[in-house]
């Protein structure tokens, strides 16, 4: 799950914002516990489709 959509019990902002102690915390959480976990989910398919243009480009030229 991306923090962006994520809403904060305490100050009710989006954690992304960091606006409180706890949205901060939680913020650096979120972003240690996967390498793509500060990437939105647009970015996510954009690499994926990335990824099987350069699977076709390789199957093609074998």
């Amino acid at each position: 799950m991306t923090y962006d959509r994520l809403v904060c019990a305490n100050c009710a902002a989006p954690v992304s914002q960091g606006r409180c102690p706890v949205c901060r915390a939680n913020r650096e959480r979120l972003q240690q516990e996967s390498p793509f976990a500060g990437l939105n989910p647009m970015a996510l398919i954009a690499l994926l489709v990335m990824l099987v243009a350069a699977l076709a480009v390789v199957a093609k030229a074998a």
